[in-house]
């Protein structure tokens, strides 16, 4: 997701420095940024000298401290609370006391992430969609002490790097997953009791309600371990059982059957088309 950030940043004409704690994490965002941008110009979206421009403005790095430099920070690591916690306190002693510090979480508290620094009311969540560059939306979720400035500089980034940003309380899932997720559950549930086959499932979705990806390859899509993550802070954070995950979706995540990412989930990805 980090890079999919960072290519949408410097195609806004950004100069980026892309952070990870593994070299050979930072040398395959880069070659997706490439990939991304060289689509772009096959499709006459962009010119190859741009292109040539917009890597240029790419710099990483395994250091936090080369962040220190920064202006706006946007974290993208995985859905841990514990995890993002303890990088918000690195990036809190690194970066400048006027830096916004954004998390792309999508379903854990800003409140709490921000209770990690000392700058919580320059802490806000900045929720991309994936596949960044191709999706416009951005949720921007305030937390309980961020700032109107800092909420209204983070909407101003979204507008400047082409995305449409909607503002979301900040309650487990926010708008998008407590929507989502859901429906993404009943639908294995409907697998899990026999209502339908997982192409009928799908099926249905996408010819009955004209939704361009079906619910059970776009868990697939998304990663079944992060739709059983998301589910888990539905329910823990509302405490109502509609939230509860389907046993067919943990049993699926024990099984290392998590989407596209491992090869196989609803869908067999082995052979590289979904069968």
């Amino acid at each position: 997701m980090g890079g999919g950030i960072a290519q949408a940043a410097v195609m806004a004409d950004f100069s980026v420095v892309l952070h990870d704690s593994e070299k050979r994490a930072l040398v395959a965002a880069l070659e997706a940024i490439d990939k991304g941008l060289q689509r772009l110009v096959e499709k006459g979206g962009m010119a190859q000298a741009d292109k040539g421009t917009a890597i240029r403005q790419v710099r990483t790095t395994t250091e936090l401290k080369d962040l220190a430099a920064c202006d706006f920070v946007v974290e993208a690591v995985s859905e841990r609370l514990p995890l993002k916690m303890q990088i918000f306190e690195a990036l809190d002693a690194g970066c400048r006391p006027e830096v916004v510090l954004a998390t792309n979480t999508s379903s854990l508290s800003i409140t709490r992430i921000a209770a990690a620094t000392r700058r919580p009311e320059r802490v806000v969540g900045m929720h991309f969609m994936n596949p960044v560059p191709v999706m416009k939306l951005i949720e921007v979720v305030p937390g309980q002490a961020t700032s109107r400035a800092t909420t209204d500089d983070t909407v101003a980034l979204a507008l400047r790097m082409g995305k449409t940003p909607v503002l979301s309380q900040d309650l487990p899932g926010f708008i998008s997953n407590r929507v989502l997720m859901p429906m993404i559950n009943e639908a294995i549930f409907a697998l899990y009791e026999g209502l339908g086959t997982r192409d009928d499932i799908d099926t249905v979705m996408t010819l009955g309600m004209r939704h361009p990806m079906g619910p059970l390859a776009l868990a697939d899509f998304i990663g079944l371990d992060t739709c059983l993550s998301i589910l888990e802070i539905l329910q823990e954070g509302f405490g109502d059982p509609k939230y509860r995950p389907c046993p067919l979706l943990r049993r699926l995540v024990d099984a290392g059957h998590l989407g596209r990412k491992s090869g196989r989930g609803f869908y067999d990805y082995s052979q590289g088309a979904p069968r």
